[in-house]
């Protein structure tokens, strides 16, 4: 199959694509445009951060799947791939560990106010005594929105420094999550606002859809603590940024934000964000996955689904429920239950 890799990929996992048999196109740095132009031919695109449009997949004729390098695939139009006979994909929990670790990297240089420390360092000013006031993090509360895999690995950070973790309380999580709620000893709270009312950490660790959009809204942010520590190391929309800004400038809450609303498509560029620049966010440029471990990690399900495909199933597919009820062409592959997890 002809595979066109559109975003960074270890060149390791690149090489063993081209050992299977398949001809692999590497070129990390296309623009939407440029995509477009290139993807002729293309059976399966493997991107992470680019918007792939309606208009871009009309452009792929060839193409049979998407996969993106990541968990997240609101960047994708799925339903207009699923009119096209397109399945749409995700590597679901191969980069847990990082943005869990980047979210509590975040919490810790929040709590002693490390980027200052640095800054004012490297200007040659000293202040201890500014400096020495933090409130530390063992024993405070807080709470994780959303305890999918990310969510549930940064809960085990949490609890390891000494915290007392709040979740939602949610029926329908499976036997070993549940298992892994109690070993952890977090306590479950019924709805989000009771979450942000009872932390002095909140924790967003949710995927983007009509439901969370904008799910700290006015109304949450006015639940939470006047000191109070917001964390989203998610998806930029699941915050009204307006409203953040507002609620930091009036009661001093604080944020640590690897997502914003308005990011550049590529890897470098501008941007203009009230919220990046502002005094109480630490904010860094949505690098939560971009850790050597969880790109291999990732890296290496892409392989895997990539075989399975070739072999006749499709692995991790979002957009089953929009797909029209026949594939055809030459990679046209079963989307029985079987054959997706």
């Amino acid at each position: 199959m002809r595979i066109l890799v559109a975003d960074t990929f270890p060149e390791t996992s690149l090489a063993e694509l081209s050992r299977l048999g398949h001809e692999c196109v590497y070129q990390p740095d296309l623009d939407s445009e440029q995509l477009r132009e290139t993807l002729g031919g293309t059976e399966v695109l493997v991107v992470r951060s680019t918007p792939i449009t309606a208009e871009t997949l009309e452009a792929g004729g060839a193409l049979r799947m998407v996969i993106r390098a990541g968990s997240g695939t609101n960047t994708i139009d799925s339903a207009a791939a699923a009119r096209l006979g397109i399945h749409v994909c995700n590597v679901p929990g191969r980069n847990a560990v990082a943005v869990a670790e980047l979210a509590f990297g975040l919490l810790l240089a929040l709590d002693r106010n490390i980027a200052d420390n640095v800054a004012d360092l490297r200007a040659g000013h000293w202040d201890k005594r500014r400096y020495s006031r933090a409130r530390g993090i063992h024993g405070r509360r807080v709470g994780v929105l959303g305890l999918g895999r990310i969510g549930l690995r940064f809960a085990e950070r949490a609890a390891a420094f000494g915290t007392q973790v709040y979740a939602l309380d949610n029926p329908e999580r499976d036997r070993q999550t549940r298992e892994r709620v109690e070993e952890l000893g977090i306590e479950l709270v019924a709805d989000p606002h009771e979450l942000a009312q009872t932390c002095d950490v909140l924790s967003l660790h949710l995927p983007l859809t009509e439901a969370t959009h904008h799910i700290v809204d006015r109304e949450l942010l006015a639940r939470m603590r006047s000191d109070a520590i917001l964390l989203n190391t998610s998806r930029g929309e699941l915050v009204d940024e307006d409203a953040l800004i507002e609620a930091m400038e009036s009661r001093g809450i604080r944020a640590g934000i690897d997502v914003f609303r308005d990011e550049p498509e590529g890897g470098t560029g501008n941007i203009t964000s009230r919220l990046a620049a502002h005094p109480n966010v630490y904010g860094t440029h949505h690098i939560g996955a971009s850790t050597e471990q969880a790109q291999q990690a990732v890296a290496d399900e892409v392989v895997h689904m990539i075989g399975a495909f070739r072999a006749g199933s499709v692995l991790h597919c979002v957009n089953e429920q929009h797909s029209p009820p026949e594939r055809t062409g030459a990679a046209a592959v079963s989307a029985r239950s079987g054959g997706v997890s």
